[in-house]
């Protein structure tokens, strides 16, 4: 299967072997977990302090906003600005695996899970170096070249045992060595964790000069999902991160100077005053059963949190009137504001955005309601976190951003609303690599 994987990448990759128009240039591609197009585009507004980022309007191209993926969370998002397809092709659909029997709470980590063939492949194969520190979905990607791959988002310290053999062989000695920070310190999601890594990202940047080097900052988000969008706790990281995206650019800038830098983000954030336990309508319903100690024994159906929405599936998808039954059921749970939950759409609209193939029905939860996977106690419950993503993409809410400049990049040009398909292809034209695996198209 591995080989034959390798042959499909090779092959698609080939097809667009072409010399690409856009001369070849350094790539930094920054992620930043949960960042608004607003914070930016409306910083002062919004009572932020962002030097870094809000220059990058003026020296460079931007997106007032970018579409994203169904859900709009961060592993399918991830995946789609790296590969340029939907999760129903990509195949990273949600955050965690759908898991029947909810044992366990699996994510996506293998870069092998990603079905179609990446930027990272596109650069590698052009004969680019490429890096990576904490890219969803990379342990075991045989086209990054010096990797850190995430894994988690809960990340318990015992976590740091299970990445640390996925990591380049070498590479972390080096750069505990050489910047001083242990590895313990860049694993996590909090502000000084961000801060540690890029730190990390100016070693891996001076030492290696890759044609692409890709890291994820996610302390962002965390304050977002904890302290809810336009926190306190929530400007004062992206504040931060400012600092270190400006750092980073830097030690680009001296590495190689005709690098071109994309500051990108997964989704936007909502803020949140409930959580709705579908599942335990599902269990009233007699489409989940369940035990004496609440573990699932059988099920008809099942709602799949996605942070602000649900994806219905269903165990047995081609039959009709088991669909029938659940869509009744979501009928009469919509028709209550107070449940919690809004718009329901079927597999044809879920296809055209993109979605799981899983997914028979896709329920969205109302403004200031997020999705819970409990399966008894109330439907309507207190809030886990003050802020959540994964809505339906249709909330404009819930969009991205993309800020793109460099060598050639026109600066001050809004694109206006993109894509984010759209992204993938691009940084590889840059990069002087081709995907022509993405459904995307090349923005500039």
């Amino acid at each position: 299967m591995r080989a034959l994987r390798t042959w499909f990448v090779v092959a698609m990759l080939a097809l667009g072997a072409s010399s690409p128009a856009f001369a070849a240039h350094p790539v930094l591609l920054i992620s930043i977990d949960g960042l608004m197009p607003s914070d930016v585009l409306q910083a002062r507004q919004r009572g932020l302090n962002l030097p870094v980022l809000t220059g990058l309007v003026k020296t460079g191209t931007y997106a007032t906003a970018v579409r994203n993926a169904l859900a709009t969370q961060t592993y399918p998002d991830h995946i789609t600005l790296i590969t340029g397809v939907w999760p129903a092709d990509h195949h990273v659909d949600f955050n965690a695996w759908f898991d029947p029997l909810r044992s366990a709470t699996v994510r996506p980590w293998r870069a092998s899970d990603i079905k179609v063939p990446t930027l990272f492949d596109a650069v590698h194969a052009s004969g680019g170096k490429v890096a990576a520190i904490g890219w969803p979905v990379t342990a075991g990607a045989a086209a990054i070249d010096e990797n850190i791959p995430e894994y988690g988002r809960v990340q318990h310290p015992e976590d740091i045992a299970i990445a640390r053999p996925e990591i380049s062989p070498g590479l972390l000695p080096r750069l505990e060595r050489e910047t001083g920070i242990p590895f313990a310190l860049v694993y996590g999601n909090h502000p000084s964790h961000d801060t540690a890594r890029a730190q990390y990202v100016a070693a891996m940047l001076r030492d290696f000069r890759p044609r692409l080097l890709a890291v994820h900052m996610t302390s962002l988000d965390n304050a977002e999902h904890h302290g809810g969008p336009d926190s306190p706790e929530a400007h004062e990281a992206l504040q931060a991160i400012d600092d270190e995206v400006g750092l980073m650019i830097a030690a680009a800038r001296k590495a190689q100077p005709d690098t071109v830098v994309a500051v990108v983000s997964d989704h936007g954030f909502a803020p949140v005053t409930h959580d709705v336990e579908l599942g335990t309508a599902f269990v009233q319903s007699g489409l989940i059963t369940l035990d004496k100690a609440g573990k699932i024994t059988a099920w008809q159906a099942q709602p799949w949190a996605a942070s602000g929405s649900f994806a219905v599936i269903l165990a047995r998808p081609n039959d009709a009137a088991l669909k029938a039954k659940v869509a009744a059921l979501l009928k009469r749970l919509t028709a209550d504001p107070k449940n919690g939950l809004g718009q329901v759409i079927d597999e044809k609209q879920i296809v055209a955005w993109g979605g799981s193939r899983q997914a028979s029905l896709w329920v969205d939860c109302r403004p200031g309601y997020e999705s819970g996977s409990k399966l008894t106690g109330d439907m309507v419950a207190p809030p886990l976190n003050k802020g959540t993503h994964g809505y339906f993409p249709s909330h404009p809410q819930m969009w991205a951003s993309f800020f793109l400049t460099g060598p050639g990049i026109a600066p001050g040009k809004s694109l206006g609303v993109i894509d984010m398909r759209d992204i993938a292809p691009t940084l590889a034209r840059i990069a002087g690599a081709s995907l022509p695996s993405a459904t995307g198209k090349p923005l500039l």
